[in-house]
């Protein structure tokens, strides 16, 4: 597993982030985050500003691992790699952005759920996936059953990932790390709520340390 693999891994939450106001709370929100003990953030391509929020946030914290989602196009890793992401995050499979990102030495983590991703994911060489919608496509049941065939995967579920059930996801061994919104809605972020963002991002860290018996 490559280090940025593994630093997500052993952080064990990624907060999935649309910013509105990328000027405003970008600098703002990684300071929570990391205060939370959560370095990496998943900058969603879902709002216009995501370079901005992305090139703003490493700017702030040179040690967070920022790095962009809801990537569509080879445009949009250019502009993300450009602005200081140092990872990719398709909502599917998509080949084509797969092959670019390898070419570019950039890990990239495409959404998977069939076993026709999975297969298509072996022979791309990948490590990691990411399984999105997590709970809409059959949570963590379909992912064990799809690790049976394909063991080699770490996987990373977004969609429907909450406080009550990140304990469940992460006890199972197939998981790298969690996806989720929860600790940073957009209430939290444009209501400029930090301090219960922190207390989010402590929660999760505590969830993290007791299953996986380092806390």
């Amino acid at each position: 597993m490559n280090a940025i693999n593994q630093a997500i891994s052993n952080i064990g939450v990624v907060p999935v982030i649309k910013l509105n106001h990328p000027e405003r709370d970008a600098v703002a929100l990684a300071n929570a985050l990391c205060e939370g003990g959560v370095p990496v953030a998943e900058v969603t391509y879902r709002a216009a500003g995501a370079a901005t929020a992305i090139k703003l946030m490493s700017e702030a914290k040179p040690d967070m691992l920022v790095g962009a989602g809801t990537v569509l196009t080879t445009e949009q890793v250019d502009e993300a790699v450009a602005a200081g992401a140092k990872f990719i995050v398709t909502p599917g499979l998509d080949v084509e952005i797969v092959k670019y990102c390898q070419s570019k030495g950039v890990p990239v983590y495409p959404g998977c759920t069939t076993a026709t991703d999975y297969h298509t994911a072996y022979k791309l060489g990948l490590e990691v996936l990411k399984f999105f919608p997590a709970e809409q496509s059959g949570g963590l049941a379909k992912i064990k059953a799809l690790s049976a065939p394909f063991p080699m995967f770490k996987v990373m579920p977004t969609g429907g990932i909450s406080l009550k059930n990140l304990k469940d996801y992460l006890s199972c061994p197939v998981i790298c790390a969690c996806g989720g919104s929860y600790m940073v809605t957009a209430d939290l972020i444009d209501n400029q709520k930090w301090d219960e963002i922190v207390a989010l991002c402590k929660e999760s860290v505590a969830i993290v340390k007791q299953v996986r018996g380092n806390g």
